[in-house]
């Protein structure tokens, strides 16, 4: 009916306009075409989009569930987690997530990795990695500051101070810290206490601990590259199982 009434007064207001001088008619026949055509396209698109609309809320709702459903776990670490000379599918974080999915849990892993990191990058940009909701943040920094021989006071507050933001940021967050261990390069003093920060870290703040996260890999020459620091990819499988030996309880 719509149709029908708009074409009839187009034909008469077209009959009326060729009375008039070729300017005026011109311009009112632009303006008539305008009217027609603006109106058709709006019906068509009221139609389109009451045929659509309730597929696309009924994809945006499943979008949504799936979203809501995912847990997340965010490794926070240095050039052990990040996988440091490997593919990034290579590194323990991501052989975790493999894992996961294999069992079904519905947990998104993220590798927030970064490759010679100290405790004081880590203190200093931990607020950023925590924009989205981490339900379980594992923590593992540290190897670089005992390497370097940085004052263990200095590592001990900067682990403390991450520990303390992550809480903050949602109280409700598990964090699992990981134990590390050096070379005693440094003297038998600074590597005992260097290796004493993680466990008394961990009690202090009731922690989940990886004891060591280097255990069966630090030391053993096949399982690490040519630098005698960071894992191969059987290495990686091994921290891998290291810390699903304490993930799995806590999951």
């Amino acid at each position: 009916m719509f149709f029908k009434g708009s074409f009839f007064y187009f034909r008469q207001i077209k009959e009326m306009i060729f009375k008039m001088n070729s300017k005026v008619m011109r311009i009112l026949l632009m303006f008539c075409y305008f009217l027609l055509i603006t109106s058709v396209s709006c019906k068509d698109t009221s139609n389109d989009k009451a045929k659509t609309s309730p597929e696309s809320t009924k994809t945006n709702d499943s979008l949504q569930s799936q979203t809501s459903k995912n847990k997340v776990i965010l490794f926070f670490g240095d050039s052990l987690t990040a996988g440091m000379g490997l593919d990034t599918e290579e590194a323990f974080p991501n052989i975790i997530q493999n894992k996961l999915d294999s069992l079904g849990f519905s947990y998104q892993v993220i590798n927030a990795g970064l490759s010679g990191e100290t405790t004081a990058g880590g203190k200093n940009r931990v607020g950023w990695v925590l924009n989205q909701k981490v339900d379980i943040f594992v923590l593992e920094l540290g190897a670089n500051d005992g390497l370097r021989g940085i004052p263990l006071s200095e590592t001990r507050n900067n682990l403390q101070t991450i520990i303390d933001v992550v809480l903050e940021k949602n109280p409700d967050t598990q964090i699992i810290l990981a134990g590390m261990q050096i070379p005693p390069n440094m003297g038998i003093e600074y590597t005992t206490e260097f290796k004493n920060i993680f466990p008394d870290l961990a009690a202090k703040n009731n922690l989940k601990l990886i004891p060591f996260l280097l255990e069966n890999v630090a030391g053993i020459l096949e399982l690490n590259q040519n630098d005698g620091i960071h894992p191969t990819a059987e290495g990686q499988k091994i921290l891998a199982q290291n810390t699903w030996e304490v993930l799995k309880d806590v999951l």
